[in-house]
C-alpha cells in the first residue's frame, strides 16, 4: 500500500500553489497535483500583469491583502524571484465607492489620500481621472507568471511533491481521510485541498461529493483584457480601477502598467463558458470598448496599438470566495477575478483550516448563495 500523505493539493495556479506552500512550511507532506504542463494558459493564473491593492469596501479583504505582502516579499527572498512592484494604486470615479474605500484604509491604519482630478493628473499624466480619486501608495502589481513560478519553487523549497501532467479522475472518502484516484495511480492522504479553479465544481460532482460539499453556483467566464502601447515608455502607471456611476457610464474598467504593455480590462463582462468550450478568440466588440475606453481616459497610450487576450473568471454569485472545509476536503475556489493579490495570505487560511486551527470567515462558507 502506499504512504498516508498529510495533504494532497489539487490544482497548480495561483491558490493551490499557495496553499501547497504554507503547507510544506509548517512540515506538512504535501503532494501537490496540477493536470498541464508549467505555464500552461488554460486557467486564470497566467500572464505578465496582476493588480496588487489594500482599497477593498471591507476590512476583511483589506486585511487578508494586507497580511499577503510580507507573505509576497518572503517569497521572492527565498526563491530570488521578482515579481512583486509597488507602483501605488488609483481608485477614482464615483464618489461614493471610492470614499468608502479610503474610510476602510483609515481605520486599517494604511496609508491613503484623496486627491483632485487635476492633482492626480498632475502626477500620473497618463491617465484621466474621474470626480474623486484616492492613491494608496503600498500597492502596485505582480508577475502573475513569475509569482507562480516563486511559488512552486518555495513549495519544493519547504519540501512538496508538485507533480504536473497527471489529471485527478476522483476523489473517494476513506478511513484514513481520501483517496485520490488520478490517471496515473492513486494516492492516499488525511486531507485534499480542492484547488482546481474553473474545473472545481466539475471534480467535485463526479466524486460525488455534492452531498457533503455543498458550493454555491460557481459561474465561469471568458474574459478580455487588452494591452495598449504607452507614448512615453518613461511614464509612471500606478495600479488603477475606474468605478462606474459618476463620469463612466459604461461598465468599471481595471488597468496597470505591465511589461507587455498597459492593461485595461472590464470586470467580469464576459461570455459565459466551460473550461473546454472557451473559444481563446477575443470578441471584437469588447475590445472595441476598451479601444473606446483608451481614447477617452488613457491619454497616455496609443489606441490604436491594442493586443487583446482572454482568461478565466470563476465567479460565485456574490463575489466572494470560497474557502472552507467539511471532514477531511477543503475547497478553496470562485476567487471571482479578483484573488490573485491576496495568494499566500490564502493559502495560510488553507492551511488553518485543514490543521483544524481557524474557522473559515462567514463570507467564505460553503453553501449557496444570493447574488
Amino acid at each position: 500500500m502506499s504512504e498516508i500523505l498529510d495533504v494532497i493539493v489539487i490544482g497548480g495556479g495561483l491558490v493551490g500553489s499557495s496553499a501547497a506552500w504554507r503547507l510544506a512550511a509548517r512540515g506538512r507532506r504535501v503532494v501537490q497535483l496540477e493536470q498541464y504542463a508549467p505555464g500552461h494558459k488554460h486557467g486564470a493564473s497566467h500572464g505578465t500583469s496582476r493588480i496588487y491593492r489594500q482599497a477593498y469596501d471591507n476590512h476583511l479583504y483589506t486585511g487578508l491583502a494586507a497580511s499577503a505582502l510580507p507573505l509576497w516579499r518572503e517569497l521572492e527572498t527565498t526563491t530570488d524571484i521578482g515579481f512583486l512592484e509597488l507602483t501605488g494604486a488609483i481608485d477614482h470615479g464615483l464618489p461614493q465607492a471610492v470614499v468608502t474605500k479610503a474610510r476602510v484604509l483609515a481605520e486599517a491604519g494604511i496609508k491613503g489620500e484623496i486627491l483632485t482630478p487635476a492633482e492626480a493628473s498632475d502626477r500620473w499624466p497618463g491617465l484621466r481621472f474621474d470626480t474623486t480619486v484616492l492613491h494608496h501608495p503600498d500597492a502596485g502589481r505582480l508577475h502573475a507568471d513569475r509569482a507562480v513560478v516563486a511559488l512552486e519553487a518555495g513549495s519544493r523549497f519547504a519540501g512538496a511533491d508538485v507533480r504536473h501532467g497527471t489529471r485527478v479522475l476522483t476523489i473517494a472518502e476513506a478511513s484514513y481521510g481520501v483517496d485520490v484516484i488520478t490517471d496515473s495511480g492513486t494516492l492516499r492522504a488525511q486531507h485534499v485541498v480542492v484547488a482546481a479553479g474553473a474545473w472545481t465544481a466539475e471534480l467535485i460532482d463526479r466524486s460525488q461529493l455534492g452531498g457533503q460539499v455543498v458550493l454555491p453556483t460557481l459561474r465561469t467566464t471568458q474574459e478580455q483584457p487588452a494591452h495598449f502601447a504607452p507614448l512615453d515608455p518613461g511614464t509612471a502607471w500606478p495600479s488603477f480601477v475606474h468605478h462606474p456611476g459618476a463620469e463612466l457610464s459604461t461598465a468599471g474598467i481595471y488597468g496597470l502598467g505591465s511589461e507587455d504593455g498597459i492593461k485595461i480590462g472590464e470586470h467580469a463582462t464576459g461570455p459565459e463558458v466551460t473550461p473546454q468550450t472557451r473559444s481563446y478568440i477575443p470578441d471584437a466588440d469588447g475590445e472595441q470598448r476598451l479601444v473606446e475606453y483608451a481614447e477617452a481616459w488613457l491619454p497616455g497610450v496609443d489606441s490604436a496599438q491594442v493586443e487583446s487576450l482572454t482568461c478565466l473568471y470563476t465567479s460565485t454569485p456574490d463575489s466572494n470566495f470560497v474557502i472552507d472545509r467539511v471532514g477531511a476536503v477543503t475547497v478553496a475556489a470562485g476567487f471571482s477575478g479578483h484573488g490573485f493579490k491576496f495568494g499566500p495570505a490564502l493559502g495560510e487560511l488553507v492551511a488553518d483550516l485543514v490543521e483544524g486551527k481557524a474557522l473559515s470567515p462567514q463570507e467564505f462558507r460553503l453553501g449557496v448563495r444570493l447574488s
